[in-house]
């Protein structure tokens, strides 16, 4: 073996072993953490901010809209660049502008120096979470785990949700102690180590392709009219909704005007940034969106409207309600990881749900007169709450969200969020519209007793998530730092958690099914009434079928080379000519009208026809695999479509081989390193939970 063979042998079996390392980890931990604790921090600055720049404490709001206005936008933005451009190149952009942002807010003579600050923060620091998990997918597929790393994504929710609970003390405490400043200074010590660990530990993004890095060719693979019209409508809705319960009507008008042609446009995209099809036909990502949505509508109801509470209505001083804050931050934290290890979904989510109820109740009962303790309680049931959602909806995410659309959808779930982290000051601006008092937060409760109703019914009626948590894969620490190699014999058939499937996106090829192939298969018959099954459930969800097979015409025989070793003893014994019988497509599965059939010459099913394009131009991005022979067309096809880059599975039950051996070998060592192994009854449950 040469040295540089050796060398990448090494690599691979180094990234087997640890394929996250904490070197991976730390610096996506660091970027993550960034954006919540920005979000949060500057809560306890604002009252300094307007004293020392003679402005009104409401004019400061603005600090605290126009980050979650930029983070809203910038979010999926960064997302569908981390997915084009490489994500580790996003990140460090990302990181540079918070730098930016850190230096002309601590240098800031005015408010709207402050606010270009919490702009260039809020972009910048949106890159992190979307392009880390862009990198832990990547990883994951790369190490050959189908299970969510529950691990890495535990620290990603305690960089993330609970990083934010904590904003409020450690803001109250650095203003006290350095000057609001320190808000904006903060920034800069925290990117340069984040800097420094990228560039050393992050994995380099490949090169690009010089033919896809023109202007025109990446403003067209990431849709940038679609970012551009998503921008605009965001803006107009974000600006909408923080005017209330002041009715901004020209904004109201702005985002109709925007998201009608942006819509329209995203539909007629094959690649569109913001998915409208898919998401649609996901009903598990939008649930998983909504849910988002409303639970941080509830905690950051608490962190901001029970502030406000304390400090008004209760008498503590800016430091004394952040620190009462503080266990809910610290017991998100602690609960995030062990709660993701075990990669649970429905289970956290109920919990979610349930704790906000009581929690929201809790909130109910307290008055200005209530003990430091009672409110303490509450700030505990809210951790509980902030844990549990995060990690419960951070898997879903990891979960229904397509693997090339991870970055994306990410930013998306971020977006979701904001826009219940928004809606909690609306709803806060209203209940203390007369004033900061017990009444106020008392109707606040209210609000959240139902926000947290609706959660509860969102999770416990949704049929996918009654079937994730009883087949999951836990995420231990041997899992998750030694997977199992492919070669070491693993058969992902027994591997629970697959990728969501969009039947509209999705095209099960049915091939080599003909009368002259079908009879050398074993239990030709039964396995014929599988596929046959298989097909009428993926027609029945909306997807698409597609029928393969092989034959020749006079002129393919003449064209085939001698140094062709299989098909020169085809040509030469005029075999499977295209008119017999024993190359036509076995009754029991015959093609309906609208299905692709495709007549092929060599083993694959795309390098001798228009399958691929015809696919392309349907939309499909996920490949359904059954046919015979295992070691023939159903290898060929799946080499070729992950090279593709297409989401394939195998229906393990769907395809068959003359040789026994042969076809478990591929089931077993071979094709769950490309592709998803699945029976058919696996498939009926992945289309019966879209």
């Amino acid at each position: 073996m040469s040295t540089g063979a050796a060398q990448a042998d090494s690599a691979t079996n180094g990234l087997a072993r640890r394929p996250f390392a904490w070197t991976f980890t730390t610096p996506l931990y660091v970027g993550s953490s960034l954006n919540p604790i920005n979000s949060s921090i500057i809560a306890t600055a604002l009252v300094p901010i307007a004293a020392e720049l003679h402005v009104s404490v409401g004019a400061t709001a603005v600090l605290v809209s126009s980050l979650y206005l930029a983070s809203a936008v910038a979010q999926p933005t960064a997302g569908k660049l981390a997915e084009v451009l490489g994500p580790r190149r996003i990140f460090l952009y990302g990181v540079v502008l918070v730098l930016l942002g850190g230096l002309v807010g601590g240098l800031g003579q005015n408010l709207a120096m402050l606010t270009v600050a919490r702009v260039l923060v809020g972009i910048g620091t949106s890159a992190a979470f979307p392009c880390a998990m862009v990198l832990i997918r990547r990883r994951a597929e790369e190490a050959g785990l189908d299970a969510p790393p529950g691990g890495v994504l535990g620290g990603i929710a305690i960089a993330g949700m609970a990083t934010a609970a904590v904003g409020p003390p450690i803001g109250g405490l650095l203003v006290g102690a350095a000057g609001w400043r320190w808000a904006f200074l903060i920034n800069i010590p925290v990117t340069a180590i984040a800097t420094a660990m990228a560039l050393r530990w992050l994995p380099k993004d490949p090169v690009p392709d010089h033919g896809h890095s023109g202007f025109r060719k990446v403003a067209d693979r990431i849709d940038l009219p679609g970012i551009l019209g998503f921008a605009g409508s965001m803006t107009a809705l974000v600006i909408f909704l923080m005017s209330l319960p002041h009715v901004e009507w020209i904004a109201l008008v702005v985002f109709v005007l925007a998201a009608v042609p942006t819509v329209m446009w995203e539909l007629r995209k094959t690649s569109p940034f913001f998915d409208f099809r898919g998401l649609a036909a996901n009903g598990a990502l939008a649930r998983t969106y909504l849910r988002q949505a409303l639970t941080l509508l509830g905690v950051y109801s608490v962190m901001y409207g029970m502030t406000q509470w304390m400090e008004a209505a209760h008498g503590f001083s800016t430091v004394g309600a952040g620190l009462l804050l503080l266990p809910m931050g610290a017991v998100s934290a602690l609960l995030s990881r062990p709660l993701a290890r075990r990669n649970l979904v429905r289970g956290p989510l109920i919990a979610s749900a349930v704790t906000m109820l009581l929690g929201s109740v809790g909130i109910m009962l307290l008055t200005s007169h209530s003990p430091a303790i009672a409110i303490v309680l509450v700030s505990l049931i809210f951790g509980i709450t902030s844990a549990s959602t995060t990690v419960g909806n951070q898997t879903a995410l990891y979960l229904a969200a397509p693997p090339d659309q991870i970055g994306t959808a990410s930013g998306l779930f971020r977006t979701f969020g904001y826009l219940g982290t928004i809606t909690s000051a609306v709803i806060g601006s209203i209940v203390f519209r007369d004033g900061v008092s017990d009444h106020g937060l008392h109707t606040l409760g209210i609000v959240l007793v139902a926000a947290g109703l609706a959660v509860l019914l969102l999770t416990a009626l949704d049929r996918r998530l009654m079937n994730r948590d009883p087949n999951r894969q836990a995420d231990t620490p041997d899992t998750s730092q030694n997977p199992k190699s492919p070669h070491q014999g693993e058969s992902s058939v027994s591997t629970p958690t697959h990728p969501t499937i969009t039947p509209e996106r999705t095209a099960l090829l049915a091939m080599d099914f003909q009368n002259g192939i079908v009879p050398l298969a074993p239990d030709a018959d039964a396995l014929v009434e599988r596929v046959k099954g298989a097909i009428a459930d993926v027609r029945a969800a909306g997807g698409t079928i597609g029928y393969v097979r092989v034959a020749f015409t006079e002129n393919d025989w003449a064209a085939v080379p001698e140094t062709n070793k299989a098909f020169t003893a085809v040509a030469a014994g005029k075999m499977l000519h295209h008119e017999d019988t024993a190359t036509q497509i076995d009754e029991r599965i015959a093609p309906e009208h609208g299905d692709i059939v495709v007549r092929k010459i060599r083993f694959g099913s795309a390098s001798t026809t228009d399958l691929h394009q015809q696919l392309t131009d349907r939309g499909i991005d996920t490949l359904v695999l059954a046919g015979i022979s295992t070691s023939g067309v159903v290898l060929s096809t799946l080499m070729d479509a992950a090279d593709r880059d297409y989401r394939v599975y195998v229906l393990s039950d769907g395809i068959a081989d003359p040789d026994p051996r042969t076809h478990q070998v591929l089931v077993d060592n071979v094709f769950p390193s490309r592709a998803h192994v699945i029976d058919t009854p696996g498939l009926r449950g992945l289309l019966g939970s879209a």
